[in-house]
């Protein structure tokens, strides 16, 4: 059977699976809403003509794997939902996303709750709350104070992670990020340009673990584990919910022992008077169509895009299609 129809089925299993749970009322799920308006009692989402006289949605995304199939996901939904929607889904840094959102570019984007907190509050990754619902309330009220809403959260989490080939970590003897102490000096680190700067990344690993590194070296986020098949890099900061961790245990992720990496759901941000310009159906979709998305999910759709090299905005559908969000 071809990998895109074993991925495709897998989807499915893994959609029956969440979209299950949260209808018993699992903690999965991060919101007690009540269903969204906009679907029909079946959960299909239903076409408003009402929502085409509002003004244009532009649904923005940073410009990696997981934000690309999470900004086509919510744009089709709203699509479907019968507004009319552009997209941009090559924003760059989360400053340059937060930045278009504020000047009016976008209608809003989906971000990582500790990456808002730590990146545009400047707070301590070891303050950041461990349980989401804690972290949600703190990004949400910080971010109210910048006039932009947050939604609710997406069930899944991701985190930057310290990544490297397991024959490696075996040859260092490695298991936390702190193991690396007094071995970091001689190690290629390579990581996303912005990671310099982020207290998730780079520096966080300067500043609380004191690592010094030989180089570091920015890359291109869709090359971070190419640079360790080449042996360019010794070790690389991933995404702890990227498809290539799902495929064997050809790489480890260092245990962050000191809670440097906080983790972080999604959160899609906007800002009020879009949502009042839109009304009812804009929010309630975003958050409608984001209930199947667990980590093993997302897994699967990043590794589409990245591993199978399909296109996100196909991939996007096959995951509303299999949700049952829209029709095929």
């Amino acid at each position: 059977m071809p990998v895109k129809k074993l991925r495709y089925l897998l989807m499915i299993a893994l959609l029956a699976m969440a979209l299950g749970l949260v209808a018993c009322g699992s903690d999965d799920s991060s919101s007690d809403d009540a269903p969204a308006e906009t679907t029909s009692s079946s959960g299909t989402i239903e076409s408003d003509p009402a929502n085409g006289d509002t003004p244009t949605l532009t649904i923005g995304s940073k410009n990696f794997t997981e934000q690309i199939v999470l900004g086509e996901i919510y744009a089709q939904a709203l699509e479907a939902a019968g507004y009319k929607v552009e997209t941009d889904l090559n924003l760059g840094s989360e400053t340059v996303a937060l930045a278009a959102l504020k000047k009016g570019e976008i209608s809003g984007y989906p971000e990582y709750i500790s990456t808002a907190l730590t990146s545009f509050f400047d707070t301590a990754p070891e303050d950041v709350p461990g349980d989401v619902n804690g972290a949600y309330e703190m990004a949400k009220k910080d971010l109210a104070g910048e006039g932009i809403e947050a939604l609710p959260p997406t069930p899944f989490a991701s985190a930057n992670a310290v990544g490297l080939l397991t024959e490696k970590a075996e040859e260092l003897g490695v298991e936390n990020v702190s193991d690396l102490q007094g071995k970091s000096q001689d190690l290629k680190l390579y990581g996303s340009p912005e990671c310099r700067q982020r207290i998730d990344c780079l520096l966080g690993l300067q500043e609380n673990y004191g690592l010094e590194f030989e180089s570091f070296t920015p890359v291109d986020i869709g090359l971070r584990y190419e640079v360790l098949d080449k042996g360019q890099a010794d070790l690389s900061i991933v995404f702890t919910t990227d498809a290539q961790l799902g495929q064997g245990d050809k790489y480890t992720i260092l245990e962050d022992d000191k809670g440097v990496l906080p983790a972080g759901n999604v959160t899609f941000l906007t800002k009020q008077e879009t949502i009042e310009e839109a009304g009812p159906d804009y929010a309630a979709t975003i958050e409608l169509v984001q209930e199947g998305l667990t980590e093993k999910v997302m897994q699967e759709l990043d590794a589409r895009v990245d591993l199978d090299k399909e296109q996100p905005a196909a991939v996007a559908k096959d995951y509303l299609v299999a949700g049952g969000y829209i029709e095929e």
